[in-house]
């Protein structure tokens, strides 16, 4: 706890005033951490949200995105850079990674419809990462994991043959690009809000059904009886595969456990079993 409220007070030191963050804070008694590391922190005080961030542009973009997005996303409260300030949404969490998702298959379902209408709206206008990007980084981070064994040498280069089918031009569309299992909130059967948008831009669709069933592959039939007959399987496994390679090196510098049951290690490691 200590590391956290010292990236989260270095955060708050350095680009805004304790002072106003308090006062907006007035007579609110719990405050809750939901995540913190040298980049960025997420603090829960009631029904709000304070993000911080170091990079103000991730704040733009968020903020930009979700005034664009045609699906359910949290109310914008306050702005006093670094700190941006959205309400929390109501429901549960579509699952977490490493455990099964409890959502039942329509819920699933009313997620992938609701992908579709993003990934169908106009793209925004700031440009996205390039093909020449995901595939320098990949080589970038391969090579990391190989250079300080993090991994059996197999799994890492059978890990990257697959992900070879991930490097491929697509038609960009308006993606989230953070996709994880924990930003989709569901009440029901019905989707009531996505959240954290920072990493929108134009992207590949089949990347951002690859982060939401990342872990949990056993759902992806629900999640495409929503969002239609046309996603590309062999691309969503690719990403599987590519986004484990690439975040596992981002996630053990900044105190995240990759190895953990059900994560980005064990889905790197269930495709040494495939064909």
């Amino acid at each position: 706890m200590k590391v956290i409220s010292a990236a989260v007070e270095a955060l708050i030191d350095a680009h805004s005033s304790l002072a106003t963050i308090s006062a907006r804070m007035t007579g609110m008694q719990e405050v809750e951490v939901v995540v913190a590391h040298s980049q960025r922190a997420k603090l829960r005080v009631g029904d709000m949200f304070l993000k911080i961030d170091g990079d103000p542009a991730h704040a733009d973009v968020e903020v930009q995105a979700m005034a664009m997005a045609p699906v359910p996303t949290p109310a914008i409260l306050w702005r006093e850079p670094p700190v941006l300030a959205i309400s929390a949404v109501h429901g549960e969490a579509l699952g977490v990674l490493g455990e099964p998702s409890a959502a039942s298959s329509a819920a699933w379902a009313a997620t992938g419809a609701a992908i579709r209408r993003l990934h169908d709206a106009p793209l925004p206008p700031w440009p996205g990462r390039s093909l020449d990007d995901v595939a320098a980084e990949l080589d970038r981070e391969c090579a990391w994991l190989l250079a300080n064994a993090v991994l059996p040498a197999e799994v890492v280069r059978r890990n990257r043959e697959i992900a070879e089918a991930a490097l491929q031009p697509w038609k960009p569309v308006f993606i989230h690009g953070d996709l994880q299992i924990t930003h989709i909130f569901v009440d029901g059967d019905e989707v009531t809000g996505v959240i954290d948008w920072s990493e929108a831009a134009p992207g590949d669709a089949m990347f951002d059904l690859a982060i939401l069933t990342l872990g949990h592959e056993e759902r992806l039939d629900d999640l495409l009886a929503g969002y239609g007959p046309d996603a590309d399987r062999n691309v969503i496994r690719a990403w599987w595969s590519l986004r484990s390679l690439v975040a596992s090196h981002w996630l053990i510098e900044h105190g995240f456990d990759p190895d953990a049951p059900g994560c980005e290690f064990d889905v790197l490691r269930s495709r040494m079993h495939e064909l």
